[in-house]
């Protein structure tokens, strides 16, 4: 449990409350908590999943020490018959999934984690490779983090974008959009639209209306 507020003399009372009632321990300040690391400083505080990550690499097995500039190669437009089978697709569900829990603190592998979680069904050496590309990307990104300021605004800014007709199997586009509490990322999202857009116009407005509603 973790329990925020900006008021010390009522979460002690809290605290004092919740021990009548439960048996508890104190973990003092908040620094780990599901895999997700939190430091604080006078500037704010940041959380990352660098742990995570080096338990993720070693559980991948990767026999080299390389490291790659982007999570995945622009403009890669991936199929479900691209490459062969994969004899057991175990390993690459694990990894998907473990990507996915990744990126509540690493919006910057959102989209690439979408595009191969869409072939966890029957994943194929080609969808392989590019899931060691992301894991590479990691390798070499393990300490960036998200950063909170104590001194952002409370300024709202969104910003959306789309890919046109970018899945090859049925020609829909993909949405992303990020948004901004003042300097503090706070919400973001990487999802195919439920439709096909006769053009990229409309996959920009589909795109405008998901980040408006997660904004409302």
């Amino acid at each position: 449990m973790i329990i925020t507020g900006d008021d010390p003399e009522y979460i002690a009372f809290v605290k004092a409350r919740l021990r009548d009632q439960f048996l508890m321990t104190d973990l003092g300040p908040l620094c780990y908590f599901l895999a997700i690391e939190v430091s604080s400083t006078s500037d704010g505080f940041s959380i990352s999943q660098e742990k995570y990550i080096q338990d993720l690499l070693a559980r991948a097995a990767l026999v080299d020490e390389h490291t790659v500039e982007t999570p995945m190669e622009l403009h890669v437009k991936l199929r479900p018959t691209d490459g062969d089978p994969l004899p057991d697709p175990t390993r690459y569900r694990h990894l998907v999934g473990s990507l996915v829990y990744l990126a509540v603190t690493r919006p910057d592998i959102s989209y690439p984690v979408y595009i191969l979680s869409q072939f966890v069904s029957a994943p194929t050496t080609v969808h392989y490779g590019h899931l060691l590309c992301v894991l590479r990307y990691l390798r070499g990104t393990i300490t960036r983090r998200l950063f909170f300021p104590r001194s952002s605004s409370l300024q709202l800014q969104c910003y959306s974008d789309a890919t046109w007709a970018n899945d090859p199997t049925d020609r829909r586009s993909l949405s992303a959009y990020c948004v901004f509490l003042g300097g503090s990322l706070v919400a973001w999202k990487t999802k195919k639209q439920v439709a096909v857009s006769r053009s990229s116009v409309e996959a920009e407005l589909r795109a405008m209306a998901s980040v408006t509603a997660e904004v409302t």
